[in-house]
């Protein structure tokens, strides 16, 4: 049976880092299976948020890519609720991680950040930070391809007890694998 390709990208900070920033590409939406590639791209940092639940471009990123609104969305945000313009996008992650088809909306992210990557990307795979020895290593890998438990790591030290709701053996497994949790994390 053969096994879908797996990618993966590291980001080094030297010393604790309070944002996830790296460059990514952004490219209009095209078709994947088309013989001549993918249209010409612009690079922009983009922030990685996990309470973001959707991909936020700045109006900069419409403006050089040429990118046309195809609807309208109702977006909150910390400060309101507002409606935005939707695109399609395709969008290239570090290490020639590639996501083909993406919907996202506009807003505001500041001066610095051109992209704000949320849960609808962060979501397609694994996603993991450490801060070890004052660094942070930030690491995504796509597709997801096991649950990352650090509590059932063996040999990793004490495990913690955290509290929390039982989860029935035939329910869906809490890491989002789409297994039973009998036959995931349950073993």
């Amino acid at each position: 049976m053969p096994q879908n390709p797996v990618f993966s990208f590291t980001s080094r900070y030297n010393n604790l880092s309070k944002v996830l920033i790296n460059q990514i590409v952004i490219f209009q939406a095209y078709d994947p299976s088309n013989k001549e590639g993918p249209p010409p791209h612009k690079v922009y940092d983009a922030l990685w948020d996990t309470g973001a639940t959707n991909t936020v471009i700045s109006k900069k990123v419409v403006d050089e890519c040429g990118l046309k609104p195809i609807g309208m969305a109702q977006v909150h945000t910390t400060n309101n609720i507002r409606l935005s313009k939707t695109y399609l996008i395709s969008i290239g992650l570090p290490n020639k991680i590639k996501i083909p088809t993406l919907k996202v909306t506009d807003g505001d992210l500041g001066p610095k950040i051109d992209v704000l990557i949320g849960m609808d990307i962060i979501g397609l795979g694994d996603f993991a930070v450490t801060n070890k020895d004052g660094k942070t290593v930030f690491s995504f890998r796509l597709p997801s391809i096991e649950c990352i438990d650090f509590v059932m790591q063996k040999g990793k030290g004490p495990p913690s007890i955290i509290r929390t709701a039982k989860v029935g053996r035939n329910e869906p497994c809490t890491c989002g694998s789409g297994k039973k949790y009998k036959k995931c994390c349950g073993r």
